[in-house]
This record gives C-alpha cells, structure tokens and sequence, in this order.
C-alpha cells in the first residue's frame, strides 16, 4: 500500500508551488507597473511638457529594449538560474522609474525607456516561465504555465486604478517613486529562485547551450513561423497600452475610465489564460493561437466601428483582456513540445524579439500617427492588418518537433 502511494505522488511538489507563488506575484508586479505607465501619458504632458510623440518614442524605446534584452536575459536564467537575473533587473526597474520621475528627456528615453525596458525583460514571461517549465512535470507544466500568466495579470488589475488614485491624490513624480519601492521589492522576493532550480546540473540532463539551440530553431519553419506572428501580438497590444488612455481622453471620456479598462484587461486576462491553457491541450496550441490573432483583431474592428463611450471602452477592455497574455501558454507549449524546455528562456527571447519590434512600432507610430494627423484612425487600421497577417501565418505553421539530434553542451 505505501508503495502504491508513493508511486502516485503529486507532481505538485513544494519547490513547484514555492516556484509558482514567487514567480506569479514577480509577474504581476512587473507587468503591473509596465502597464500602467501610459497612465503618465498627460501628467507628463502637463506638467513636465512632453509629448504626444515623445512620450510614445519613450515607450517605443522601451519595448525595442525588453525586446533586444530577452534572449540575453533568458539564456542567463537558463545557465545559472533566476535568482541573480531577478535581482539585478529589479534593481534597474527602480532606477528606471526614479529617472522618469526626473521629467526631462533624458530621465524618459534613459530611465523609463532603456533601464525599464532591461528590468522588464529579467523580471517577466521569458525568464520566469523558463524557471517553472524546467522545475514542473510534464504532466502539470501547462498547467503551471496558465496560473502563472493568469496570476501576472493581477497586477495590472490592481495596480492600474491604483495608479490613478495616486495620480488624483498625488503629483505625478511621487507615484513614480512609490512604484520604484514596489519594484525594489521584487529583489528581495527573487532568494526563493535557487542558482541551480532548472535541474542543468542533473546527471545525464540536456546542458543549456543558447547559441546552438537558436541556430537549430531558426532552421525549423514552424518556429520562424511562430516569431514572425509574435511581431503582430507586440504591434496590437503594446500600442494599446500605451495610446488606448489618450485615444479615450480625445472622445472625452473622463481619466477613471482608462485606468478601468486597463484593470478589466488585467481580470479577463487571468480568466482567459487558464480557458486558454486548457483549450490548447484540447484542441492544440497552434489551432488556438492562431485564433487569439483572429478574435482580437475582430475586437478592434468592432471597438473602432462603434461610437466610443464608457460601456463600449469597458467591454473592449474585457475582450482584449481576455485575449491578452492568453499567448504564453500556447507559445510556451509549442516551444516545449518543439525544443525542450532546456533553453527555453534563449528561443522565447529571440521570438520575443520579433514581439518587441512590433511594440517598438505599435507604441512609435501610433504617437507619430496622431501627432501628424491629430488622429488615430491610421493607426488602428495597422493593427487590423497586421493582425489578420499574423493569424495566417500561424495557422499554417509547421509545428513538428525538432529533429532528434540534441543540441549539445
């Protein structure tokens, strides 16, 4: 009896829930902070007189730096762990916001774009899954991976209306520093990583060889596929977090409102995850990424179509909340079931790459695109296009499994 006990022991372990708590309330914080920060948009402008333009370029500059930072940052995390990595970038992250609070250009493009963007890519998705899917089971990987972005949603729901009443009660500079304490923290919380918690030590295991596994994966069409999709998934959401609380400002719909929307985003967002998750064991993750594409393209068209109003910003918020990170678990399993989840952090960083030019463009352009025309129209039908580009291109993806020649140390 005591051996058929043991034999059916949960692959919940205590390291994997430890892991799971840790790294979901990183997450949270991370993307919580990173998304609130188009809320300084007309504070800025206000106080410190940056602009439409400017303040977009930042963000632009921002993302072009989490983007070009991830496949660094994961590689790191894959060969020695998340505890150093963690660390170092929240540090940054406090940095970042401390010089944005300085409200001159260089404290913008240096601190909240080039340091904040750094910090953003050591302390999100590319570093943190990597961890839990080398720690997880098989059997419950996918379904670690769907809490952990379901539970990094959270802190876009609190900490956006959060934000806003520190705007409302407070100067904009001081919000700024109570959110580089809060990002601070997260060094203290990244001790719970181990240097080694990925198993790369473990006798006969896979050893993390970035270099090799991305050469091999850019040889795979399916995963080349899959990167040049994520372009759209950065083009589409990126510019929405950040322009989405001017655009509703323009048809005069009170403050309140955009930091309700992005807190919808960030409840849907935890909702959809897991309904996701499951949806792509079920029917296959390249079926349902595919589909994320379609229906949040259609969710723009239809917002655009309809005259703006708050019933109309809330429910737009919902649906695109729903579909917002609900990317990470059919992207993480693919990576896995194609590559392993030895270098995982490596390849989500070179893909991430690709999402985070198309942030760099979604955020730039769709400041550049009002500030010529004094409109967003052409803006918004960019990330309809690119959208329905994305969708195609990964329906028709090749999702086999990598040749089975392992990549060596």
């Amino acid at each position: 009896m005591r051996h058929s006990l043991s034999d059916k022991a949960s692959p919940w372990t205590p390291a994997l829930l430890i892991i799971l708590t840790v790294a979901s309330i990183i997450l949270s914080t991370s993307m919580g902070i990173r998304q609130s920060l188009g809320l300084f948009l007309d504070p800025m402008a206000r106080g410190a007189g940056i602009s439409v333009a400017t303040f977009g370029l930042a963000l632009a500059v921002q993302n072009l730096a989490w983007g070009i930072g991830q496949p660094a940052m994961g590689a790191l995390a894959d060969k020695y762990g998340g505890r150093l990595v963690v660390a170092v970038a929240a540090a940054c992250f406090a940095a970042g916001l401390v010089m944005m609070s300085w409200g001159n250009t260089l404290g913008l493009f240096l601190g909240g774009g080039l340091l904040v963007g750094l910090a953003v890519a050591g302390t999100s998705h590319g570093v943190l899954v990597g961890i839990l899917s080398r720690i997880a089971a098989p059997s419950v990987r996918a379904v670690a991976i769907s809490i952990l972005a379901a539970a990094g949603s959270i802190g876009t729901f609190i900490l956006a209306p959060a934000t806003q009443q520190m705007l409302n009660w407070i100067d904009w500079e001081t919000t700024l520093w109570v959110l580089a304490l809060l990002a601070a923290a997260m060094a203290f919380l990244a001790f719970a990583f181990r240097r080694n918690s990925d198993k790369a030590s473990a006798p006969g295991a896979e050893r993390p060889n970035a270099v090799a596994a991305i050469r091999q994966a850019l040889r795979h069409p399916g995963y080349v596929a899959m990167t040049l999709a994520f372009f759209a998934c950065g083009f589409q959401l990126i510019f929405i977090a950040t322009h989405l609380p001017k655009y509703l400002s323009i048809c005069g719909l009170a403050p309140t409102v955009s930091a309700n929307a992005l807190a919808l985003i960030g409840v849907f967002n935890a909702v959809g995850t897991l309904v996701v998750g499951r949806l792509g064991e079920r029917f296959g993750n390249k079926l349902i990424l595919a589909l994320i594409y379609v229906f949040r393209t259609v969710s723009i068209v239809v917002f655009v179509s309809l005259p703006v109003s708050v019933e109309s910003a809330l429910i737009f918020g919902a649906s695109m909340g729903f579909l917002w990170l609900s990317v990470i678990p059919p992207v993480s399993g693919l990576l896995n079931a194609m590559f392993g989840p030895t270098n995982f952090g490596a390849l989500f960083g070179v893909m991430f790459l690709s999402h985070q030019v198309g942030a760099f463009l979604g955020a730039y352009l769709g400041g550049l695109s009002y500030q010529v025309s004094g409109s967003y129209l052409t803006a918004w039908i960019s990330l309809i296009v690119v959208g329905v580009l994305a969708a195609l291109v990964q329906l028709s993806m090749d999702d086999r499994p990598r040749t089975p020649a392992a990549v060596s140390g």
